[in-house]
């Protein structure tokens, strides 16, 4: 069975500061973590999914190895770029078959690459994370990057303390790319997301998982959808947009009001654009 989408990669320049947005958006986050490569990062956890808000803090350590390239120096030139979502993980739970897979679809760029990275638990303890991934590129499509992976000690990381927000966030409804030609990634999707079936859609074309629904429209499509226009515009495809279930959409406004973050109210839904969001679209929903 195909894997449900796993977390998004939101890389920014500043970490400190996006981190505070999350914050002020009503977001609950994890301690700040560090990767052997030189990048570091937030957690925002929601049932089974993440965001990981990520930042390239200590270029020196950035080396040439498989994840140093396929992680670190892409999101290290995505942030070059400018702020925004610039990776899309499904989760594995064989990351030998997913190189297999991706490799014969045609968009495979590693072999299976693994690491471990420390953490601090609930209770105050130290504990290892372990995590191995498969990386995998859309051709003509520079500036975003897939990846699956494959947990090792799970448990660990999931803590359902970071998982009840202030706004009432509480699970993923799926992510939202632009591109001109959406029908052209039909392929791309299919592969990535464990051969489930991509249907066409009134604004482009649609793969659901069994977490989340991947949604493919144009540019044009995506601000009638969300009344605000993606914050990257690129060749090939852009990872533009994150919707969220919210329990009450007024209480979120309210959050949002405190935190000093003025959204859009569109189509019965509460969004947070690019120009607030760091480069990013969040889309609430109720």
């Amino acid at each position: 069975m195909a894997g449900g989408l796993h977390h998004i990669v939101h890389a920014v320049r500043d970490l400190d500061a996006a981190a505070e947005f999350y914050r002020r958006a009503g977001f609950k986050l994890g301690t700040r973590n560090r990767h052997p490569w030189g990048t570091h990062n937030f957690v925002v956890q929601f049932q089974g999914f993440y965001i990981e808000i990520l930042a390239l803090a200590e270029p020196d350590r950035l080396g040439t190895d498989g994840l140093a390239q396929h992680f670190g120096r892409f999101n290290r030139d995505a942030i070059a770029r400018g702020d925004g979502f610039s990776m899309l993980l499904r989760e594995s739970a064989d990351i030998d078959r997913d190189v297999a897979d991706f490799a014969r679809g045609g968009i495979g760029t590693s072999g299976p690459l693994s690491f471990t990275r420390d953490a601090t638990l609930p209770n105050g303890t130290m504990a290892t994370l372990g995590f191995s991934l498969a990386f995998a590129r859309a051709p003509g499509s520079p500036d975003v990057g897939f990846a699956a992976c494959q947990e090792h000690n799970g448990a660990l990381f999931w803590n359902e303390a970071l998982q009840r927000h202030d706004n009432g966030a509480s699970r993923l409804a799926g992510v939202v790319f632009t591109a001109r030609d959406p029908a052209r990634h039909r392929d791309v999707v299919s592969v990535f997301a464990g051969g489930q079936d991509v249907r066409s859609t009134a604004a482009g074309i649609a793969a659901t998982t069994p977490r989340g629904q991947i949604d493919i429209v144009s540019e044009i499509g995506f601000s009638e959808a969300f009344g605000v226009g993606p914050g990257r515009s690129g060749e090939g495809l852009q990872l533009a947009g994150l919707r969220l279930v919210v329990r009450d959409l007024a209480a979120l406004e309210q959050v949002l009001e405190r935190g000093r973050i003025a959204p859009v109210r569109h189509a019965g839904r509460v969004v947070v654009g690019p120009d607030q969001a760091f480069g990013a679209t969040l889309i609430f929903e109720a």
